[in-house]
């Protein structure tokens, strides 16, 4: 099983819509599988960002994921990291599908609710640097086999 790293960034935490994306994440099929709420260090936002350190943007993304709780989840699932994107949108609210968070819920890039690992290796080392293994729980869900059980 796939799994990837799910933040519900300051903006969607301030709005109320911890619910809102989680119930919808459940509702594909996903499992969760870590999830905690918490106050982002600057240590930890620069670590997350460090791919964009240098870029005209990279103060104003630091002071952004440190200036409020985020919620921090991993989702598990077959093709895990497609479906949370797909369920999120495209980056940009504007340009996001009808029906995905942040076509539903956002108008601007610099609050578009959520960030998703974009790959394996990018999932890989994003939950390795906001979760300890002990705090991710292999659970078995009745419904699994509903959900992605071979005919």
């Amino acid at each position: 099983m796939e799994q990837t790293l799910v933040l519900i960034k300051p903006d969607g935490v301030q709005r109320g819509l911890i619910g809102e994306i989680t119930a919808r994440l459940e509702r594909r099929g996903l499992k969760l599988i870590a999830a905690k709420f918490m106050q982002v260090s600057p240590e930890l936002a620069e670590a997350h960002y460090a791919i964009h350190k240098g870029k005209p943007f990279y103060e104003g993304l630091i002071r952004y994921i440190t200036s409020s709780p985020v919620m921090a989840m991993i989702w598990e699932g077959p093709e895990a990291i497609a479906a949370v994107r797909q369920t999120m949108g495209a980056t940009k609210p504007t340009e996001a599908a009808p029906g995905s968070v942040r076509h539903d819920f956002a108008l601007e890039v610099g609050r578009n609710l959520t960030h998703a690992s974009d790959s394996p290796e990018t999932a890989f080392q994003e939950i390795s640097l906001w979760f300890k293994p002990e705090e991710i729980i292999s659970w078995e869900r009745s419904t699994d086999p509903w959900l992605f059980g071979k005919n």
